[in-house]
């Protein structure tokens, strides 16, 4: 038996979502983004989503603000974001990470609610 379900992303052919987020691979529970260069500035509104959010810093640096919390997160770092929690992040530096969803982010708007 042979699982056609595996697919192979090329991430210069990917989508962006209205947030700026570059989408790229996505199963039926989770799925993948790319915060690419992002600029600094000051944090936007807070907001809670209907996803768990883990993500990985590959370079420059930002805050993350959720729940009272605010975490300085630099290139290698990992963070968690649990469905529900109101969050946001101030960018520091020219910021890049990569992010999983579950479920997908993008799927039935998610992401831009």
């Amino acid at each position: 038996m042979t699982d056609t379900s595996v697919t192979k992303i090329d991430s210069s052919h990917s989508p962006k979502g209205q947030l700026g987020q570059k989408y790229l691979a996505s199963g039926k529970s989770v799925s993948m983004r790319l915060w690419e260069d992002e600029q600094p500035g000051e944090a936007k509104e807070a907001t809670a989503r209907e996803y768990e959010t883990v993500g990985y810093v590959i370079n420059g640096r930002a805050e993350l603000h959720t729940e009272g919390q605010k975490i300085l997160l630099e290139p290698g770092d990992s963070w968690v974001v649990p469905k529900g929690a109101s969050h946001t992040y101030k960018i520091l530096e020219p910021f890049t990470a990569v992010e999983a969803t579950s479920p997908p982010a993008q799927v039935h708007g998610r992401d831009e609610n």
